[in-house]
């Protein structure tokens, strides 16, 4: 039964990120925003809603020992999952879809936009790892890193907004317009919008807490030991959004889209979460999560560089980004990182 629980929610988040990507867009259009701003800010912050609600109740709490369960690895371990595991993903949807795709295996991607979000998120997640070093005594120099990682992710956001407005209109139907998009007042089909945008978001939070609840169970029926469902497994569940929209918009050849999504809720998991982690925990790194930050700034630097050099993805390099993910299990099972 626990099984079948999991395809179910399984079904409900892939339901509910195509409403989401379908609301998304319409947002975009209706509001004359860049694709940049679309996949940066609005993607990802929605798609990142699910693993980030849980660590923001907890530190929200006032409960100090609920807060230093979340831990510094809990917060920067989002990240990691993002550059290297979801980065593979799509460059398999890539693949998998180049037979409907006009430029075939080519990331067509926006290189100002991807580069604009690596260049913060390598900076911001920085801040947050060497943060992490200074002793608990220095509080006050902590609380300036974390108003640091605060106006940073605000600057980003207003340069990402200020960017081209042009947005593309070739659009499919809303699906909650049926189609009377043409028919209907502008304020109309703006509440539309935002009603089914508020729907999808809620069926992902809800499909996504659902299917990890179920994913505990099943773990446990097959008695996987409890590290690798905590570092491993639960990990990949909380990206499911992240992942689902960005093949989505692979199939679609929105290629600017599907990455921008994916280093939107890279940004904003290395600022808003740092920072209010800085502020209410005394947000210490030890020796595995060091190593698991390090991992994750080298594949981001990685896609950086090729983007300097080459001004656009290779789904090479998407693909090879697993490769990092493959070490950091190594890691785990060594105990290295735990």
């Amino acid at each position: 039964m626990e099984i079948i629980t999991l395809f179910i929610n399984l079904i409900i988040i892939l339901l509910a990120a195509e409403l989401f990507v379908n609301a998304i867009e319409w947002i975009g259009k209706m509001f004359n925003l860049s694709e940049g701003a679309v996949g940066s800010i609005l993607a990802a912050i929605g798609t990142a809603l699910p693993e980030t609600l849980i660590p923001v109740l907890a530190l929200l709490s006032g409960d100090n020992s609920k807060a230093d369960e979340i831990g510094i690895g809990a917060i920067l371990g989002a990240p990691l999952m993002l550059s290297t595991l979801t980065m593979f993903v799509t460059g398999i949807a890539v693949i998998i879809f180049k037979n409907r795709r006009k430029h075939k295996d080519k990331v067509m991607v926006n290189y100002k936009v991807i580069s604009h979000d690596l260049k913060f998120f390598i900076f911001s997640f920085s801040i947050a790892l060497i943060c992490g070093f200074i002793p608990s005594e220095f509080k006050s120099i902590k609380i300036c890193f974390a108003i640091l990682l605060f106006v940073n992710y605000l600057i980003y956001i207003i340069k990402v907004v200020k960017e081209n407005k042009s947005h593309e209109t070739d659009l499919p139907n809303l699906y909650f317009g049926f189609g009377k998009e043409k028919n209907l007042n502008k304020n109309v089909i703006i509440f539309i919008i935002f009603l089914q945008t508020i729907i999808a978001l809620t069926l992902i939070i809800f499909g996504a807490n659902h299917f990890i609840d179920s994913l505990s169970i099943v773990a446990g029926i097959f008695n996987v030991p409890a590290f690798v469902l905590a570092i491993i497994i639960t990990p990949i569940a909380t990206e499911l959004p992240e992942k689902f929209n960005s093949v989505l918009w692979i199939s679609r050849e929105k290629d600017t889209l599907a990455l921008s999504n994916i280093t939107g809720a890279m940004m904003f998991q290395a600022s808003i979460l740092p920072g209010l982690a800085i502020l209410l925990t005394d947000w210490s790194n030890n020796f595995g999560t060091s190593l698991s930050a390090i991992i994750t700034l080298f594949s981001s630097c990685l896609l950086l560089l090729e983007l300097n050099i080459k001004k656009h993805l290779t789904v090479r390099m998407l693909i090879s980004c697993g490769m990092f993910y493959l070490i950091f299990i190594l890691f785990v099972c060594l105990g290295i990182i735990s």
